[in-house]
Protein backbone atom coordinates (compact mmCIF):
# COMPACT_ATOMS: atom_id res chain seq x y z
CA UNK A 1 0.00 0.00 0.00
CA UNK A 2 1.61 3.20 -1.22
CA UNK A 3 1.95 6.13 0.99
CA UNK A 4 -0.97 8.05 -0.97
CA UNK A 5 -3.52 5.16 -0.45
CA UNK A 6 -2.88 5.85 3.31
CA UNK A 7 -3.09 9.38 3.44
CA UNK A 8 -6.51 8.94 1.87
CA UNK A 9 -7.45 6.36 4.18
CA UNK A 10 -7.14 8.60 7.06
CA UNK A 11 -8.23 11.80 5.64
CA UNK A 12 -11.31 10.33 4.08
CA UNK A 13 -12.56 9.06 7.30
CA UNK A 14 -13.17 12.42 8.75
CA UNK A 15 -15.97 12.56 11.21
CA UNK A 16 -15.33 8.80 12.30
CA UNK A 17 -11.54 9.90 13.53
CA UNK A 18 -13.61 10.91 16.90
CA UNK A 19 -14.83 7.73 17.53
CA UNK A 20 -12.00 4.86 16.34
CA UNK A 21 -10.42 3.35 19.41
CA UNK A 22 -7.08 1.94 18.99
CA UNK A 23 -6.39 -1.53 20.34
CA UNK A 24 -3.49 -4.10 20.23
CA UNK A 25 -3.30 -7.64 18.21
CA UNK A 26 -3.69 -9.41 21.51
CA UNK A 27 -7.08 -7.62 22.36
CA UNK A 28 -8.56 -8.40 18.92
CA UNK A 29 -7.53 -12.38 19.12
CA UNK A 30 -8.86 -12.82 22.61
CA UNK A 31 -12.20 -10.85 21.26
CA UNK A 32 -12.23 -13.72 19.00
CA UNK A 33 -11.57 -16.33 21.13
CA UNK A 34 -14.43 -15.25 23.46
CA UNK A 35 -16.62 -14.76 20.57
CA UNK A 36 -16.06 -18.51 19.90
CA UNK A 37 -16.79 -19.66 23.52
CA UNK A 38 -19.71 -18.39 23.36
CA UNK A 39 -20.74 -19.78 20.15
CA UNK A 40 -19.46 -23.18 20.40
CA UNK A 41 -21.55 -22.58 24.47
CA UNK A 42 -24.71 -21.48 22.91
CA UNK A 43 -24.39 -24.73 19.59
CA UNK A 44 -23.64 -26.80 22.44
CA UNK A 45 -26.33 -26.19 25.15
CA UNK A 46 -28.69 -29.15 26.85
CA UNK A 47 -31.44 -29.64 24.55
CA UNK A 48 -34.42 -31.09 25.54
CA UNK A 49 -34.25 -35.02 24.85
CA UNK A 50 -36.79 -37.59 24.27
CA UNK A 51 -40.52 -37.05 25.13
CA UNK A 52 -41.60 -34.24 27.16
CA UNK A 53 -43.26 -35.34 31.15
CA UNK A 54 -46.68 -36.47 31.13
CA UNK A 55 -48.63 -34.11 33.10
CA UNK A 56 -48.64 -34.54 36.50
CA UNK A 57 -51.89 -35.17 37.21
CA UNK A 58 -51.66 -38.62 34.73
CA UNK A 59 -48.59 -39.41 36.90
CA UNK A 60 -50.44 -39.22 39.95
CA UNK A 61 -53.36 -41.24 37.93
CA UNK A 62 -50.94 -44.27 37.26
CA UNK A 63 -49.29 -43.90 40.88
CA UNK A 64 -52.53 -44.48 42.24
CA UNK A 65 -54.12 -47.01 40.13
CA UNK A 66 -50.90 -48.77 40.45
CA UNK A 67 -51.42 -48.88 44.12
CA UNK A 68 -54.96 -49.23 44.53
CA UNK A 69 -54.60 -52.27 42.08
CA UNK A 70 -51.28 -54.36 43.07
CA UNK A 71 -52.16 -57.23 40.46
CA UNK A 72 -52.74 -54.82 37.85
CA UNK A 73 -49.46 -55.00 35.26
CA UNK A 74 -48.42 -51.85 33.23
CA UNK A 75 -50.97 -53.80 30.27
CA UNK A 76 -54.18 -53.62 32.76
CA UNK A 77 -53.06 -49.84 33.23
CA UNK A 78 -52.76 -49.01 30.43
CA UNK A 79 -55.78 -50.21 29.05
CA UNK A 80 -57.76 -48.37 31.92
CA UNK A 81 -55.69 -45.23 31.15
CA UNK A 82 -56.93 -45.91 26.97
CA UNK A 83 -61.15 -46.29 28.32
CA UNK A 84 -60.75 -43.00 30.16
CA UNK A 85 -59.44 -41.25 26.97
CA UNK A 86 -55.64 -40.94 27.88
CA UNK A 87 -53.80 -43.10 25.02
CA UNK A 88 -50.01 -43.69 27.05
CA UNK A 89 -47.51 -46.40 25.44
CA UNK A 90 -47.07 -49.44 27.94
CA UNK A 91 -43.48 -48.16 28.69
CA UNK A 92 -44.24 -45.15 29.67
CA UNK A 93 -46.86 -46.58 32.63
CA UNK A 94 -44.12 -48.58 33.73
CA UNK A 95 -41.92 -45.99 34.39
CA UNK A 96 -44.23 -43.60 36.29
CA UNK A 97 -45.47 -47.22 38.01
CA UNK A 98 -44.08 -47.31 41.62
CA UNK A 99 -42.12 -50.24 41.63
CA UNK A 100 -41.35 -52.60 44.75
CA UNK A 101 -38.10 -54.09 46.36
CA UNK A 102 -37.08 -56.43 43.62
CA UNK A 103 -35.32 -58.43 45.66
CA UNK A 104 -37.62 -60.75 47.21
CA UNK A 105 -33.98 -62.16 49.29
CA UNK A 106 -32.05 -60.39 51.79
CA UNK A 107 -28.91 -58.32 50.78
CA UNK A 108 -25.74 -59.22 50.76
CA UNK A 109 -25.11 -56.23 53.51
CA UNK A 110 -28.02 -58.11 55.74
CA UNK A 111 -26.08 -61.30 55.21
CA UNK A 112 -22.73 -59.59 56.72
CA UNK A 113 -24.66 -57.96 59.22
CA UNK A 114 -26.72 -60.87 60.97
CA UNK A 115 -23.51 -63.71 60.22
CA UNK A 116 -20.37 -60.91 61.47
CA UNK A 117 -19.73 -63.13 64.38
CA UNK A 118 -19.62 -66.54 61.88
CA UNK A 119 -17.47 -64.10 59.16
CA UNK A 120 -13.31 -64.46 58.45
CA UNK A 121 -11.82 -62.98 55.66
CA UNK A 122 -8.53 -63.78 54.26
CA UNK A 123 -6.43 -62.00 51.49
CA UNK A 124 -3.02 -61.97 50.01
CA UNK A 125 -1.61 -58.77 49.52
CA UNK A 126 2.31 -58.12 47.41
CA UNK A 127 5.01 -55.85 49.87
CA UNK A 128 7.75 -55.21 47.17
CA UNK A 129 11.77 -55.20 49.65
CA UNK A 130 14.79 -53.18 48.96
CA UNK A 131 16.45 -56.07 47.39
CA UNK A 132 13.52 -55.79 44.42
CA UNK A 133 11.96 -59.33 46.20
CA UNK A 134 8.10 -59.84 46.09
CA UNK A 135 6.96 -60.75 49.16
CA UNK A 136 2.93 -62.54 49.68
CA UNK A 137 1.65 -61.22 52.88
CA UNK A 138 -1.71 -63.77 53.85
CA UNK A 139 -3.92 -62.08 56.11
CA UNK A 140 -6.74 -63.40 58.48
CA UNK A 141 -9.28 -60.41 59.82
CA UNK A 142 -12.51 -61.41 62.00
CA UNK A 143 -15.76 -59.47 60.87
CA UNK A 144 -17.42 -59.13 64.18
CA UNK A 145 -14.31 -57.55 66.04
CA UNK A 146 -12.76 -55.97 62.98
CA UNK A 147 -9.09 -57.55 64.59
CA UNK A 148 -6.32 -59.58 62.73
CA UNK A 149 -6.13 -62.70 63.59
CA UNK A 150 -3.18 -64.01 61.43
CA UNK A 151 0.12 -62.81 59.30
CA UNK A 152 2.58 -64.33 57.62
CA UNK A 153 4.92 -63.98 54.72
CA UNK A 154 6.42 -66.23 52.08
CA UNK A 155 7.89 -65.83 48.77
CA UNK A 156 6.09 -68.95 47.42
CA UNK A 157 2.68 -69.03 48.14
CA UNK A 158 0.82 -72.38 47.70
CA UNK A 159 -2.13 -73.98 48.54
CA UNK A 160 -0.76 -76.46 51.38
CA UNK A 161 1.00 -73.55 52.83
CA UNK A 162 -2.60 -71.44 52.83
CA UNK A 163 -4.65 -74.21 54.64
CA UNK A 164 -1.97 -74.71 57.40
CA UNK A 165 -2.26 -70.94 57.93
CA UNK A 166 -5.78 -71.12 58.80
CA UNK A 167 -5.04 -74.19 61.05
CA UNK A 168 -2.41 -72.15 62.80
CA UNK A 169 -4.81 -68.98 63.10
CA UNK A 170 -7.09 -70.79 64.79
CA UNK A 171 -5.48 -73.56 67.11
CA UNK A 172 -7.73 -74.09 69.46
CA UNK A 173 -11.07 -72.62 68.60
CA UNK A 174 -13.61 -73.97 66.42
CA UNK A 175 -13.03 -72.58 63.21
CA UNK A 176 -15.44 -69.84 61.47
CA UNK A 177 -18.54 -70.86 59.83
CA UNK A 178 -18.16 -68.25 56.68
CA UNK A 179 -14.84 -67.87 55.31
CA UNK A 180 -14.50 -64.73 52.62
CA UNK A 181 -11.78 -65.41 50.15
CA UNK A 182 -11.62 -64.22 46.50
CA UNK A 183 -10.47 -66.24 43.45
CA UNK A 184 -6.89 -66.60 43.92
CA UNK A 185 -5.53 -69.77 42.21
CA UNK A 186 -3.11 -70.34 45.11
CA UNK A 187 -5.96 -71.70 47.32
CA UNK A 188 -6.84 -74.75 45.47
CA UNK A 189 -8.74 -77.89 45.86
CA UNK A 190 -7.98 -77.52 50.15
CA UNK A 191 -10.56 -74.63 49.64
CA UNK A 192 -13.28 -76.11 47.66
CA UNK A 193 -15.00 -77.07 50.58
Amino acid sequence: MGPGLLGLAVTGLGELESSLVMVQPATVLAWHRQGFRRYWRWKSRAKPVGRPRLDAELRHLIRRMARENPTWGRRRIRAELALLGYAVAELTVTKYMRRTSPRPSPTWRTFLATHAQDLVAVDFFLVHTLTFRLLFVFVVLRHDRRELLHLNVTDHPTAVWTARQLVEAFPYSTPPKYLLRDRDGVYGEEFAQ
